[in-house]
């Protein structure tokens, strides 16, 4: 099955809400952030052609084949005949453009999930490869299918590793798309354990979240005295510490820095290899 690749839209790369600069280092200067930046991409756009196939497959109507038998009551009329080739794929075009099903008989109910993810990661992918030859200053690519496309992102991450804020681009579009595509399969969210213990309960239940780029406190009665923090009043609300309260947190709970941050490293190796 395919899917439309048309888009005449092209996303502008912008730099993350942090202050980084935006123009480009100098193409002569090499580091191992860089390289670990287009390793890490690489990897999130392979996870991505791993799983959007299966994406597709989730997609489309599984109607019953027209050839194969049916039990028909003695007595009873000749079964209705199935859908028509061009009927199915003219229903599956209606439920990608519009979350459309046709009536009738089919054994699958409607995924509207399915359909945005699709719909979100075949846009996602042509706006990426469009903003990528931009901003190399090439030529605008040719359509493609969305595997033809990501193959063609990839081959270029050596030419964007002299730029810091297209690389980081590709890497953190990537990474969206590969994670929306894991969670529309039913991917669970990827949690790693960090030593120490929590400072509100004392327990062992600090737990880090890399795509939040966060940790928790898993125990359901612990309570911090923050009183602006929900886990006050919502018994389903976990007390987070984001990024700027790691340091902290390792000092109050006994754990240690240098591995808490490697715990909450979003890296693709470890969404792919769960």
């Amino acid at each position: 099955m395919t899917t439309s690749n048309t888009s005449t839209s092209t996303t502008p790369i912008t730099p993350q809400p942090s202050g980084r600069r935006t123009t480009a280092p100098d193409p002569g200067r090499g580091n191992g952030r860089s390289d670990s930046t287009a390793a890490d991409a690489l990897l999130w756009i392979e996870l991505l052609l791993r799983q959007f196939p299966e994406l597709l497959v989730e997609l489309a109507p599984s109607y019953r084949s027209p050839s194969a038998l049916r039990a028909t009551p003695a007595g009873s009329g000749p079964a209705p005949a199935g859908p028509t080739r061009a009927e199915r794929e003219e229903a599956l075009r209606a439920e990608q453009a519009h979350g459309l099903t046709p009536s009738g008989s089919r054994t699958s109910p409607v995924r509207l999930h399915i359909s945005d993810a699709v719909r979100d990661i075949t846009d996602g992918v042509i706006e990426l490869d469009e903003a990528v030859h931009d901003r190399l200053r090439m030529p605008r690519p040719r359509r493609e299918q969305v595997s033809g496309r990501l193959l063609r992102v990839a081959g270029l991450l050596d030419r964007a590793a002299a730029d810091d804020v297209l690389l980081e681009h590709i890497r953190d579009e990537a990474r969206r798309m590969a994670r929306r595509c894991t969670r529309a399969l039913g991917g669970a969210e990827p949690v790693v354990r960090v030593g120490g213990r929590c400072p509100w309960c004392d327990s062992v239940s600090l737990r880090a979240f890399p795509a939040r780029r966060a940790v928790l406190c898993v125990n359901p009665a612990c309570r911090c005295a923050d009183p602006a923090c929900d886990c006050r009043t919502d018994p389903a609300h976990r007390h987070a510490w984001s990024e700027g309260a790691w340091a902290r947190l390792a000092a109050e709970s006994g754990g240690d820095l240098a591995e808490l941050t490697g715990a909450t490293a979003d890296t693709a190796r470890r969404e792919g290899g769960r």
